[in-house]
């Protein structure tokens, strides 16, 4: 074990205090998700589909082309 001097005590509280973050960051990220899956999972039951899982349809009404307004140069 390598000889830490005086300051030990706060090394190895900063080591277990990182884990102790790191590894409940980890198991949140986990448990959200499976979360987000479920719901996922429940709105595709209900017949909501995602947008990405079908090709592309356009429900945007086409733009209305519009004459142009612009002058006639003067002679």
């Amino acid at each position: 074990m390598p000889d830490l001097g005086p300051h030990a005590v706060f090394i190895w509280a900063a080591y277990g205090i990182t884990f102790v973050t790191v590894t409940a960051l980890v198991l949140f990220i986990l448990g959200d998700d499976r979360r987000q899956r479920r719901i996922l999972a429940e709105l595709e039951r209900q017949g909501i589909t995602r947008r990405s899982s079908k090709p592309a349809v356009s429900t945007k009404p086409k733009p209305v082309q519009r004459k142009s307004r612009a002058r006639k140069p003067r002679p």
